[in-house]
C-alpha cells in the first residue's frame, strides 16, 4: 500500500472491495492455466495505476479455481477492513458472467446502480473484472469465457454495520469502487484542508464563496447556470465546520450547490451529512408530505424509498413536489442562517441524481452574477 501526506501525517491508503474482487479473480482465472502457485497478483486499476495485492489462499478444483484476498483499508476507517473476499472462477461459458456468492448482497429495489435482482457488484468493479478476464483469455490463446462468483467470508455479519438493508440490498456487503484506491480520510485533516481554501481564496480577494460537497452536477451547473463548481470549495459532509469558520472569517456571500441527497439532511439540522453520522431524509420529506395533505400509503411509499431521488418522483407523482420542497429549501435556509447567526448572506441550491430537478432558495438566482467568473 501507498502512503500519503495529509495534513502533515503520512497516512496509508487502501483498497476496495472492487480492487479486491478483481485481483481475487484475476488470480483465480490465472491459476486455470497453470499448476504453479504464486504469492501475489498484479491489476490494472481504472487509473491505469498498477497494483500488487497480496494473495490468501489459491485452489483448482474439478472445474473452477477460486482464490481469496483480504481487504485492506489503510488508515481509512472502514467496516470491511480485514474482510476476506474471494472469486471462484468457472471455464467454459459463451460469455462473461459475473455474479455474487455467499456475503455479498442483493439488490432487491430500483434506484440503485445496480438492477434490481442482481448481486451487488458495482459497474466499475464490474468492468474491472470483466477486463482482467479479457485479457486473461488473450494471455492463454483461450476462446470461451469465465463465470465469476465473488463471495465474501462473515459480508452478511459485517454488512449489518452497513446501510445496505434500508438500501434494499439484502444478504451481504456490496462490491464497490471507483478508483480502486481508499484514501484515507481523517475527519480533522479533511476539515483543515478547507479551512485552509477558504483561507487561500479569501487572501486573493475574493468575497464571495462557493461551497459544494463535491464535483457531481458540474456539467449541469454549468450547463443551466454558468456556474463551475469545479472551482468552489469541496466540503465533503463538513457543512456545519465550515459554515463555523467561514462565520469567523465573514466573505460577503456564500453560494451552496449540492445534491438532494446531503443538503436535504440539514432541513433536519444535520450538520455532518455522513450517514454514519445521522440520515433523516425520509423523515424530513414525510412529515412535509404529511403537512401538505399526503395520504398514508404515500407517506409509506416514500419511507420506503431507498433514495432521494426515488422520494423526488413519488412527489412528482402525487402533485406534492412544489409544495414539500418549498418547506424543505425554506428549513434548509433557517437552519443554515441559524449556523451563521443571520451575519453573512447565503442562498442554496439542490438537484437531484438525474438533474432533473433544481430547487432553490429565494435569492439564489440573484446571486449567480457573483459566482460566474469565480
Amino acid at each position: 500500500m501507498e502512503k500519503i501526506i495529509k495534513n502533515g501525517r503520512k497516512l496509508k491508503t487502501g483498497y476496495t472491495t472492487g480492487t479486491c474482487a478483481q485481483a481475487a479473480a484475476k488470480a483465480a482465472a490465472v491459476y486455470l492455466f497453470t499448476d504453479k502457485k504464486f504469492d501475489y497478483v498484479e491489476v490494472n486499476i481504472l487509473s491505469g495505476k498498477l497494483l500488487k495485492i497480496k494473495i490468501k489462499s489459491l485452489e483448482k478444483y474439478d472445474d473452477y479455481a477460486e482464490c481469496s484476498v483480504i481487504k485492506e483499508s489503510g488508515d481509512d476507517p472502514d467496516v470491511t477492513n480485514g474482510i476476506e473476499i474471494k472469486a471462484a472462477v468457472y471455464k467454459g461459458y459463451d460469455k462473461l458472467i459475473i455474479d455474487g456468492g455467499k456475503g455479498i448482497g442483493r439488490v432487491t429495489k430500483s434506484g440503485l446502480k445496480v438492477p434490481a435482482g442482481q448481486a451487488a457488484i458495482n459497474p466499475v468493479p464490474r468492468k474491472m473484472i470483466a477486463y482482467e478476464m479479457e485479457k486473461v483469455c488473450l494471455d492463454y490463446g483461450y476462446d470461451k469465457s469465465f463465470k465469476v462468483i465473488i463471495s465474501a467470508e462473515k459480508g452478511l455479519e459485517t454488512a449489518k454495520k452497513t446501510f445496505n438493508e434500508r438500501l434494499g440490498i439484502i444478504g451481504g456487503i456490496s462490491i464497490l469502487g471507483t478508483t480502486g484506491i481508499v484514501e484515507p480520510m481523517s475527519e480533522k485533516a479533511l476539515i483543515d484542508t478547507i479551512c485552509l481554501e477558504i483561507d487561500s481564496q479569501m487572501e486573493q480577494g475574493r468575497k464571495n464563496i462557493l461551497l459544494t460537497p463535491g464535483n457531481y452536477g458540474r456539467n449541469a451547473a454549468l450547463e443551466k447556470f454558468g456556474i463551475d463548481i469545479e472551482k468552489g470549495i469541496k466540503i465533503s459532509n463538513y457543512i456545519g465546520d465550515t459554515l463555523d469558520y467561514l462565520l469567523y472569517k465573514q466573505p460577503e456571500r456564500i453560494l451552496i450547490i449540492g445534491h438532494a441527497g446531503k443538503l436535504s439532511k440539514t432541513a433536519g439540522g444535520i450538520m455532518n451529512t455522513h450517514s454514519n453520522y445521522a440520515d433523516c431524509r425520509h423523515e424530513i420529506f414525510a412529515a412535509y408530505a404529511a403537512l401538505c395533505g399526503a395520504e398514508k400509503q404515500v407517506i409509506e411509499e416514500i419511507f420506503n424509498a431507498v433514495s432521494t431521488d426515488e422520494i423526488d418522483y413519488i412527489l412528482m407523482r402525487y402533485n406534492l413536489h412544489e409544495k414539500v420542497w418549498d418547506i424543505v429549501i425554506n428549513k434548509i435556509m433557517e437552519n443554515i442562517k441559524r449556523r451563521l447567526q443571520n451575519k453573512i448572506q447565503c442562498e442554496v441550491m439542490v438537484f437531484t441524481n438525474k438533474e432533473d430537478t433544481w430547487k432553490y432558495s429565494s435569492k439564489a438566482l440573484d446571486f449567480i452574477k457573483y459566482f460566474k467568473d469565480i
